[in-house]
């Protein structure tokens, strides 16, 4: 019971001189804590206003909203994180700056190669976003897919076919994979394809095409002529190949286009006594086996 008496009042003085050691060092270092929150306070309002900057001016190249709020966020984290390493360095807290330095590195790589796909498709879609050959609204066809540019996110690319259903593609095939873009330009050409009967004239035939296509779209408006090729002799016609240019930057003015293109071309030829002819077979039959086939019926009783 005496030891345990002598024990408490120097356990006492021993947080009291510990608890005092630390008030001094606070006294000491309040000049460096001073600066170390005026530091971080500025950091802030300055990540604040990098991030308002940044945003409108990425906003004027990329009109994708997750893209330009992650390139914002991601200059004011910066900015943050360097206010950081500027109030421990006032502290004097070196060795914790090294120590948060070296676990930011060991942390960035092990999450780097856990996400190594994500972090993939985000960068692909960020490069995607400052690319002027590919932005919303453009008409392309890239790995099977062929439709309208809805969305250009962190993740993926969204697609309107023509059937109105929705194609979502990693931003990662955007990049790595050839993509035609049909809103580049304004004109794209069309090709026909068509086979008429051996006794039609050629050259008559080759004149009435090229008059109705140039009735339907005019050529010399986009500065562009229309292309006539006759390219073989088939089964049961000769075929040709016609092309020709419309103003239209979509899959679906194509389609409208070629429709347009065959319903008045087939006028046209009826009109005129072109004949469009289809496959025709001939069958050789031996009327001694088929008049013995119609005896056997009957002895039967088969008619």
């Amino acid at each position: 019971m005496f030891l345990l008496q002598n024990e408490v009042p120097e356990s006492l003085e021993t947080v009291t001189e510990k608890l005092y050691s630390w008030w001094e060092t606070l006294l000491a270092n309040l000049p460096n804590i001073g600066v170390a929150i005026v530091v971080l306070i500025a950091s802030y309002l300055v990540s604040r206003l990098i991030y308002n900057v940044t945003l409108k001016l990425i906003y004027k190249r990329v009109r994708q909203t997750s893209i330009t709020k992650l390139i914002a966020r991601g200059a004011s984290i910066i900015v943050v994180l360097g206010g950081l390493f500027l109030a421990l360095a006032a502290l004097n807290l070196g060795q914790v700056l090294t120590s948060l330095l070296a676990g930011a590195g060991v942390s960035g790589l092990v999450i780097g190669l856990a996400l190594q796909g994500t972090l993939s498709n985000t960068i692909s879609g960020i490069v995607l976003s400052f690319r002027n050959n590919i932005q919303v609204g453009n008409w392309i066809e890239t790995n099977g897919f062929s439709g309208e540019v809805l969305d250009i996110n962190l993740n993926y690319f969204v697609l309107k076919e023509v059937d109105n259903n929705t194609v979502v593609i990693p931003n990662k095939q955007i990049i790595e994979n050839p993509f035609k873009n049909f809103s580049l330009t304004k004109e794209m050409r069309i090709s026909l394809e068509c086979g008429i009967d051996y006794k039609s004239d050629l050259e008559a035939v080759q004149k009435l095409t090229i008059e109705t296509i140039s009735n339907l779209f005019d050529q010399e408006k986009i500065n562009k002529q229309i292309e006539f090729y006759y390219t073989g002799f088939e089964d049961s016609s000769i075929n040709f190949l016609c092309r020709f240019w419309i103003e239209g930057m979509s899959g679906l003015d194509r389609l409208r286009a070629k429709s347009k293109a065959i319903i008045e071309l087939k006028k046209a030829f009826d009109k005129n006594g072109v004949n469009i002819p289809f496959p025709i077979r001939t069958l050789h039959v031996n009327e001694k086996h088929l008049t013995s086939e119609l005896k056997q019926l009957e002895t039967l009783g088969i008619n």
